[in-house]
Formats: C-alpha cells, sequence, structure tokens
C-alpha cells in the first residue's frame, strides 16, 4: 500500500484485515473464552496502530487499546480506532461485534470503515450502501445488556420495536443497512466507538449527533461522549419530541 491510497479505501483495507486477523484468532482455538477477548484486542490494535504509522504518518492517532498522547490535539487529521467494538460478544462468539477505523479532520467524523467480521460485511463511508425503505413499526438498536431509559421512553412514544444488539458499531450498522430506523445512545461512550461508525452514516445520508441536536466533536482532550443519536433523517422532530417528553406527529405517517 502507498500514500497514493485514499482515506476510504485504506480506512476500509485496515478494516477488513483487522477482521480476518480476529476470526483467525478466535477461530484458531488457542485461547480460552477468559482470555480470547484480551488476545483479540492486541493482535488488532498491534496491527493498526503500525499500518498507520506506515501508511500515515503524519496524522495523528488515537486507539482504545493504546496509550493516549497528547501530541494528536494538535493535528488536524486524526485517526480513530477501536481495533474490537464489542470484546465481549467477539470472546462469546457472537457477529455483533466490529472494527472501527474512522479519520476526524478539524474535530469531524469525516472518513470510516466499520468491518462486521462476523457476518462478512465491510461498510465504508466512500462507498456507502443505499438506504432501504423504513418499516412499520420502526425498530430501535439498544444495548442487549443495559437498555437506556431514554431509549425505552423513545421507543415507547414512537411505538417502536427494541432491537437488542451487542457493539456500538454494530448497532450503527443496523441503521445504516436497514436493519433498524433509530440508534439512540445514553449510557456514555468514547470516541472510538463512534467516529467510524457516525463518518459511515453521515456518507449514507442519515442524521448523526448528540441527543441535544449538537454536533459530535472528536479529537478532544477529553475523549469522552456522553451520548448519541443515528436515525433516519425523517424522524428528527419525532424523536427530539420524544426526548423532550412532547407528542409529535406520526413518524412513518
Amino acid at each position: 500500500m502507498s500514500e497514493a491510497m485514499t482515506d476510504g479505501a485504506l480506512a476500509a483495507h485496515l478494516a477488513q484485515v483487522t477482521g480476518a486477523l480476529l476470526l483467525t484468532v478466535r477461530e484458531s482455538r488457542m485461547c480460552s473464552a477468559h482470555t480470547l477477548g484480551k488476545a483479540g484486542d492486541q493482535t488488532a490494535n498491534q496491527f493498526l496502530i503500525h499500518a498507520l504509522r506506515e501508511q500515515r504518518p503524519d496524522d495523528g492517532l488515537l486507539s482504545e487499546e493504546e496509550k493516549d498522547s497528547p501530541d494528536r490535539l494538535s493535528r488536524e487529521r486524526v485517526w480513530i480506532v477501536d481495533p474490537v467494538d464489542g470484546t465481549r460478544e467477539y470472546g462469546e462468539g457472537r457477529s455483533d461485534w466490529a472494527v472501527h477505523v474512522g479519520l476526524a479532520i478539524d474535530g469531524v467524523a469525516t472518513v470510516g470503515a466499520v468491518a462486521l467480521p462476523g457476518l462478512g460485511v465491510t461498510v465504508r463511508s466512500d462507498a456507502p450502501p443505499p438506504l432501504l425503505p423504513m418499516q412499520t413499526p420502526l425498530r430501535m438498536v439498544v444495548s442487549r445488556s443495559r437498555p437506556a431509559a431514554e431509549a425505552i421512553s423513545v421507543a415507547t412514544a414512537l411505538g417502536a420495536v427494541l432491537v437488542p444488539m451487542g457493539s456500538a458499531g454494530a448497532k450503527a450498522m443496523a441503521v445504516v443497512r436497514g436493519e433498524a430506523e433509530i440508534y439512540l445512545h445514553t449510557g456514555g461512550q468514547y470516541e472510538w466507538d463512534s467516529c467510524a461508525p457516525v463518518a459511515v452514516a453521515a456518507a449514507a445520508g442519515l442524521h448523526v449527533s448528540r441527543v441535544d441536536g449538537s454536533p459530535l466533536v472528536y479529537n478532544r482532550r477529553d475523549v469522552y461522549m456522553p451520548d448519541l443519536l443515528i436515525c433516519r433523517a425523517e424522524l428528527v422532530p419525532a424523536v427530539f419530541a420524544a426526548l423532550r417528553g412532547r407528542p409529535a406527529d406520526n413518524p412513518v405517517g
């Protein structure tokens, strides 16, 4: 690979290769369920870190599995990666985990690729899939272990069906791929949990923001992100109305 490779192509290639590595580690059966997650995290992180530093040496870098460096704060371009988004699901042999490779430019999630290795799918911002028609009743993806109270409240107000799912990337891509219409999260995340998914979702034409409607800003000193909304643009007024406890017109009528 060379510098001539576009950012989108690089993100997709790295996400795919990392996903393949993770499947190889899991399928080797050399690690118990207790240690598989750690082995996968470390293997995937080392590949991504070395590959990005070689392919984009002038860019900043932030990874969940790497010690943070304040050097990234002075960079306009910062790669933000999550080597295994959904370590628990990965270790349990499930398919709802992901690999995130995102690029924030001037604080905006601009380029991204999310690999879903368990499904054999990589979704990328430079070639997003067309949005499928919305379904009735609406579907909202939520944590399979700790659905947020706000998400349950909004789902109730909109008559949406809850769809429990594992990792943040898997949930975001479910909306991109037409398997759900809304992903609303209020339980707190970090920049690597959403940078690549947000870039892909925005490229696909979905609404992306904080739950108060403010923009998602990346490459901050504090990488904690309290909340996130990814949904069909047509549903934004109804979702915000439900969040404020107000009645809304039929969102799909």
